[in-house]
């Protein structure tokens, strides 16, 4: 399970851009984190939410892709974003899990931290659906 995730995630390229890592594998859950760096800032300082959304949006579709057959990858069919405070500090970390698996649709939810000294504040949940697709 862990090399099929590691594989697919190597092959997203915005992932690289922000300097997205792969932090934890198990069964629907999934944790991704990246730096807050200069260029995915927005104009007070804070993480952008384009950063936020897609930290939270990967991590809750590779928890999806976890519970699925090998033949199988995940697009997101819809998912929505509530920001609760600015996102402020060196690093996000995304924190996916699967509500209700599914061979249609599964339902995600994601947690995302902003990380300060060690100290995480959640900055942002999502919850959405997956779609299975032949890979």
């Amino acid at each position: 399970m862990n090399d099929r995730i590691a594989a697919s995630f190597a092959r997203q390229s915005m992932m690289q851009t922000f300097g997205a890592t792969l932090d934890a594998v198990t069964q629907g859950h999934v944790t991704l984190s990246a730096p807050i760096l200069p260029g995915s800032r927005q104009q007070q300082g804070f993480a952008h939410a384009a950063l936020t959304f897609g930290l939270g949006d990967s991590a809750a579709g590779y928890a999806a892709l976890t519970t699925i057959p090998e033949d199988q990858e995940v697009v997101t069919a819809e998912i929505k974003i509530n920001l609760t405070a600015p996102a402020t500090g060196e690093r996000l970390i995304a924190k996916g899990r699967v509500i209700k698996p599914g061979r249609r649709l599964i339902v995600v939810t994601s947690e995302v931290f902003a990380v300060t000294d060690g100290v995480e504040t959640l900055v942002a949940v999502l919850q959405g659906t997956m779609v299975p697709v032949r890979a």
